[in-house]
């Protein structure tokens, strides 16, 4: 079955860095655009009214993991994923392979498909190119992904080779199971790092009916130079007229380079991951909010950024609430960073429609290099500073076990 017509276009071009737009059942999608992930129907930390202010284009959820809470059967009675989250704009579901390569030992892969230990019971679950296209046309997305192998790099040549060739079955299979004409479906090509095998595994995907396509595979151990290498080589692989995903990839600088090689669209967990850590992006580096050099810093976190953090608190009372444990640091790093990514694309976008993007790139690339090197500099001299939140950390557990009456000499390191 043919699936939804996205009708995307390319509007502007420098380069190879492109501008364009495609429609979905829920909205239009402007690209490139970085999409925040929302494994459980729910970007970490944010509500709604969070994620209007940051206004993406498009928010992710989690195939494997909604299938084990609450069930694709569930959210489809309570009328899809965008009625039961109350996110009415466009949303895309990952086929789970990816959280699949990411569970390790707990993973038996077959030709047919995978079988996982849940990680919540240990129990046995099946996912496969047919189940996977179920659940995804159970939850309803606006973009579904067929069902891939990826690889944790280093691997053998024989290892990729053979996620290569599952891949591309497990694309047609995803193809022959799809029964909704109202979903976009993104084919994923595989290879790791290797150049011939990103062609091959590109020449087998892209042959197939996708209203996209994306590359995988990527920002899973093989080094910054690999990935700028390989997206070289493959970005060119997949067809102009359809969108392209580099799936997994949200640093800045890797952001900057993705689209200066014609990439569309991007995902990644590190926002919210380094943002529950006190690891806040600004366009002069990250700051480590935690270190005790901000204790009393009264500027915002990024004097350019709109968003409700750098408008409202100091770097001080952001540095209180994470020293202290507060809940709220945890909500408003993650706010800032992917308000900060989100908005870090959309520039990219504004500078390829304005004509200035090779101007823009690589401005923004040198100052967030050049502050990151200042950034590293502080930290050598001030070694101590740099355990900041982790001295933070431990203060905290040492009251506890007080309050509790629990020895420290049961926890090595506290009692010192």
């Amino acid at each position: 079955m043919k699936g939804f017509d996205l009708g995307f276009r390319v509007l502007a071009r420098v380069g190879a860095a492109r501008a364009g737009i495609f429609a979905t059942r829920h909205g239009e999608v402007e690209t490139p655009a970085f999409m925040p992930v929302g494994t459980r129907a729910s970007v970490k930390g944010l509500t709604n009214a969070h994620l209007e202010a940051v206004d993406p284009e498009v928010v992710l959820a989690n195939t494997y993991h909604l299938h084990l809470r609450p069930g694709e059967g569930l959210i489809r009675e309570l009328g899809g994923l965008h009625a039961f989250a109350g996110w009415h704009r466009p949303i895309l579901t990952d086929s789970g392979g990816y959280q699949v390569f990411s569970l390790g030992d707990l993973v038996a892969v077959d030709d047919g498909g995978v079988t996982v230990k849940s990680h919540l019971d240990g129990e046995p679950v099946r996912l496969g190119p047919r189940v996977a296209t179920e659940i995804q046309e159970a939850l309803g997305a606006d973009i579904v992904m067929a069902f891939d192998q990826c690889c944790r790099l280093p691997a053998t040549r024989d290892e990729l080779s053979a996620a290569v060739e599952r891949t591309s079955r497990w694309a047609e299979a995803c193809l022959h199971a799809r029964t909704r004409d109202d979903q976009a479906m993104f084919g994923i090509v595989q290879g790791g790092s290797d150049a011939d095998l990103r062609r091959r595994s590109a020449e087998q995907v892209t042959n197939l009916p996708f209203e996209g396509f994306a590359l995988g595979g990527l920002s899973v151990g093989e080094g910054p130079d690999a990935l700028r290498a390989t997206l070289s080589v493959a970005t060119p692989l997949l067809p102009e007229k359809s969108p392209r995903y580099l799936m997994g990839v949200g640093l800045p600088l890797d952001l900057v380079d993705a689209v200066a090689v014609g990439i569309d669209l991007f995902d990644c967990v590190v926002p919210t991951r380094n943002g529950r850590r006190g690891h806040l992006f600004t366009r002069d580096g990250v700051v480590r909010i935690g270190r005790e050099a901000f204790a009393r810093d009264t500027g915002p976190l990024d004097v350019e950024c709109p968003c409700e953090v750098c408008r409202t608190y100091s770097r001080a009372y952001l540095h209180h609430l994470f020293a202290v444990g507060e809940q709220t640091a945890i909500t408003l790093g993650s706010l800032h960073n992917v308000r900060f990514l989100v908005d870090w694309v959309r520039d990219l976008r504004a500078a390829i429609l304005s004509g200035t993007f090779s101007e823009v790139a690589a401005g923004k690339a040198a100052r967030y290099v050049e502050g990151e090197r200042r950034n590293a500099a502080l930290m050598a001299e001030d070694p101590d500073g740099r355990e900041g939140s982790r001295r933070a950390s431990k203060g905290r557990e040492v009251r506890r076990r007080r309050i509790l009456g629990t020895p420290l000499e049961d926890a090595p390191g506290l009692s010192e």
